[in-house]
């Protein structure tokens, strides 16, 4: 390749790294190149550089590009033998080394989520749908937005499920009206997300990681980082299952081989914790055994509350400020932290540890009021969480540091009124100066308003004998406008209920909506339907209500009605769909969608009749 050819693609790697976020800098280089050079053939283009200016005339390319770039290629249980190694050798591992503890997965490169949902059915077939709601996590992450989406809607054709087994299709899938839809109820355990494998932080804490096909994209310097992010966010133990054109043959010492033919692998064990901080008692001289001492009790009467946990997320260590401020004990260490109270109150610390270990920075929250029962006053904490890191790098623990700042936000609070006070004091001392200021010339004129007063008041006299003639007139016209609106509003009370009476014998429900597909009038038979008041749905866009009409099936037939002109065009719309009733229960509506017009016979919304079948 020429070197003015180079920089070309090099201009290229840049341009959609800064206008559209990817990074593909650490891909392999002859891969991006090959398919690069297949839009230019497509598109009947010479040099990178014209492709370049194509790219910023026509935006739409971009997402060709991509789609070009980013090959999802993914499925159910691909390579079926490889999965069933995972998990007869991988799984049951990982369960009995958890007990009952939370299990998280990460499926890095996910594409369109097939694996992570495949990873999702394996665990559920093991703990049972009860228990994989309560314990199981799992991640899917790319860097493609548009299959994320395809992963969090969970909907596959017929073609992709062509590799899940029959009972599990009936077990874990619901039939859709574009093919079949993951379980409702055990998809909120998956999460979808965008992370870039080259840039962004891992998740940590993970117990099997799927990263299947995903590193052979990367260049061999990329591929050793990606690895080490991969190393860095597996438990211990943790698994790695990667792809069959994949191999880990230059990290031999961070992973071993569980089935190295179907590319399972293992992280190796790490040391124990007592050898990692160099505190072995029985190895060491007389010297060192007092130093450990003398660190023990600085640590256990430190000035503020410490909590310190290890990797696994146990509670390692406590001093004696935390014992008596969150009421632990000795029989509290290696506990988990999630399991103890301390961990939500007062305050979540779950999800702020994460952030902490994940992002590798300390966090800081501020002003936290805990109510304890018992005390006469709340209590304010500055709290402070910061992740341990060993001379190696590795990621060893936390520490949660718990500042009681009550008195300070006391003193702080009343130095704040005091200064407030005294503003206001001295804003009240300037205004007294000018009002004394104006009272010499204000009481100089009072004197001649006096002396013109008793003019006024005579004028005033004859003028309120004339008011009095006049507000006499007004009272007789108030109450002839009173006994016409009266009139009218009988009038509006009849066309009221004939109104009503009208919607009530058009169907079971009646929606009337605008151009923008918000509701302007909500029946009772509606209200019946779905519980939903009408002065709750008034307003409201009809696809943001939660109720179980699906939406989306219909707005393609409301959008037609709506934009079919005036009366003389398409006749109104009729339809069936399955819905489901305020009490959970699935009931089928014939739904006629009708054009509301204007006056001057243009189209200003909808009125949906909707009859149960």
């Amino acid at each position: 390749m020429h070197t003015g050819e180079d920089r070309e693609f090099d201009d290229l790697l840049t341009m959609l790294k800064e206008t559209r976020g990817f990074d593909f800098t650490g891909y392999k280089r002859t891969t991006l190149r090959r398919r690069v050079g297949r839009r230019l053939q497509a598109l009947k283009l010479e040099s990178v550089d014209e492709y370049r200016d194509y790219l910023e005339l026509e935006p739409a390319e971009f997402t060709t590009l991509f789609d070009s770039l980013l090959i999802n290629v993914t499925g159910f249980f691909r390579d079926p033998t490889a999965w069933q190694v995972l998990r007869e050798r991988a799984i049951p591992s990982i369960l009995a080394a958890k007990g009952g503890r939370a299990i998280r997965g990460w499926s890095a490169g996910c594409a369109t989520g097939e694996e992570a949902y495949s990873l999702a059915m394996l665990l559920a077939e093991e703990l049972g749908f009860d228990e994989f709601r309560d314990r199981v996590k799992i991640y899917g992450t790319d860097i493609d937005e548009k299959a994320l989406h395809v992963a969090r809607v969970a909907v596959y054709g017929e073609r992709q499920m062509a590799g899940v087994p029959a009972e599990f299709r009936e077990k874990y899938f619901e039939p859709a009206q574009d093919g079949f839809a993951f379980r409702r109820d055990l998809r909120r355990q998956l999460i979808f997300g965008r992370n870039d494998l080259t840039r962004d932080a891992p998740i940590s804490r993970v117990d099997i990681l799927l990263a299947r096909n995903t590193l052979m994209y990367f260049n061999g310097e990329t591929q050793l980082d990606v690895v080490r992010r991969f190393h860095f966010a597996l438990c211990d133990p943790g698994y790695l299952f990667l792809g069959k054109a994949e191999m880990l043959l230059n990290h031999s010492d961070r992973f071993d081989p569980v089935d190295l033919r179907m590319r399972l692998f293992r992280k190796r064990p790490q040391p124990l914790a007592a050898t990692r901080l160099g505190w072995d008692h029985s190895a060491q001289p007389e010297s060192q055994t007092r130093l450990a001492r003398l660190h023990s009790a600085a640590n256990a009467s430190g000035p503020v509350a410490q909590l310190t946990l290890d990797a696994s997320g146990a509670l390692a260590l406590i001093n004696t400020r935390a014992e008596v401020l969150f009421g632990l004990q000795a029989r509290d260490l290696g506990r988990p932290f999630q399991d103890l109270e301390v961990s939500y109150r007062p305050v979540e610390l779950r999800s702020v540890i994460e952030q902490a270990e994940l992002d590798l920075r300390t966090v800081e929250l501020q002003d936290v009021v805990w109510n304890r029962p018992g005390a006469p006053e709340p209590s304010v904490f500055d709290i402070v969480v910061v992740p341990l890191i060993d001379t190696t790098g590795e990621l060893i623990g936390a520490t949660v540091n718990f500042h009681d700042v009550t008195r300070n936000r006391r003193l702080r609070e009343e130095l704040e009124q005091t200064n407030k006070e005294l503003e206001h004091a001295y804003e009240e001392l300037q205004s007294l100066n000018e009002e004394l200021e104006t009272t010499n010339e204000e009481l100089q004129s009072t004197n001649e308003e006096l002396e013109t007063t008793n003019e006024e008041l005579q004028s005033t006299n004859e003028e309120l004998e004339t008011m009095n003639e006049e507000l006499q007139s007004s009272n007789d016209e108030l109450q002839q406008i009173n006994d016409t609106l009266n009139a009218r509003t009988v009038q509006l009370d009849r066309a009221n209920h004939f109104v009503d009476s009208v919607v009530r014998s058009l169907g079971d429900a009646v929606i009337v909506l605008d151009r923008d597909l918000r509701v302007l009038l909500w029946s009772s038979g509606a209200q019946e339907l779905w519980g939903l008041r009408a002065g709750e749905a008034a307003g409201r866009a009809l696809h943001t209500l939660d109720i179980g009409l699906p939406v989306a099936t219909l707005q393609p037939e409301l959008r037609r009605v709506l934009d079919g002109g005036p009366p003389g065009g398409p006749q109104p719309a009729t339809t069936s769909v399955e819905a489901v009733n305020r009490r959970g229960r699935a009931t089928r509506l014939s739904v006629t969608v009708t054009p509301l017009h204007e006056d001057d016979a243009s189209v200003h919304g909808l009125i949906l009749v909707l009859t149960a079948e």
